[in-house]
C-alpha cells in the first residue's frame, strides 16, 4: 500500500508501543478553525462565531466548540497509528478550560494499558490524555481506545 493511501503502516504497530509511552502533538487554533467548526457541526453559538457578543460573555472573546478540541486532541492519535490502525474504540473529553484563537493547544497522550487482541491482528491501546495551552493550563483531558494492528512477527509468535 502506499502513503497516498493512509494504509502505508508507517504508524506505530500495536507491539511497538509500550505502556508508560508518550507522544505529542501541538497545533495553534485560528479563527479558521471556529469558522470550519461552526459549519461542520451546525454549531453556531454566537460564543464561538460573534466577536462582539462573545466579549460580553463569561470568557470575554470567542472560544473554540469543545468538540472541535477534543477532535484536535484525536487528531494526535490518528497519526500515531497511521496506517496501523484497525478501528478508534472510544474517545472521551472532559473540557476544564477555553480554548480560544491564538492558543497552541499541545495534547500529551500517554499509554496506560494493553490488551493483546490475535484475533483481531493486534489488539487494544489504552490511552490518556492531557491537552494544555501555551501558558501550561488544562484545557482539557481524555482517554480513547484504538485497536490497531500488529507487526507480522508478533502475529506469527502468538499464533505459531
Amino acid at each position: 500500500m502506499n502513503a497516498a493511501s493512509g494504509m502505508d503502516g508507517s504508524g506505530r504497530h500495536y507491539d511497538e508501543i509500550a505502556v508508560g509511552e508518550s507522544f505529542r502533538r501541538s497545533l495553534t487554533v485560528t479563527d479558521a478553525h471556529l469558522v470550519l467548526g461552526a459549519g461542520l457541526i451546525g454549531d453556531f453559538n454566537p460564543h464561538h462565531v460573534d466577536g462582539a457578543y462573545a466579549a460580553q460573555a463569561r470568557f470575554g472573546t470567542r472560544i473554540l466548540h469543545g468538540v472541535m478540541t477534543s477532535a484536535m486532541m484525536g487528531g494526535a492519535v490518528g497519526m500515531i497509528f497511521h496506517g496501523t490502525a484497525i478501528a478508534l474504540l472510544e474517545h472521551a473529553t472532559r473540557f476544564t478550560a477555553p480554548v480560544r484563537p491564538g492558543d497552541t493547544v499541545t495534547t500529551t497522550w500517554t499509554v496506560v494499558a494493553k490488551d493483546d487482541k490475535p484475533s483481531h491482528g493486534g489488539g487494544i491501546v489504552t490511552l490518556r490524555a492531557v491537552a494544555t495551552n501555551q501558558r501550561g493550563e488544562t484545557v482539557a483531558e481524555g482517554s480513547a481506545k484504538m485497536l490497531a494492528h500488529a507487526t507480522a512477527g508478533w502475529l506469527g509468535a502468538k499464533n505459531g
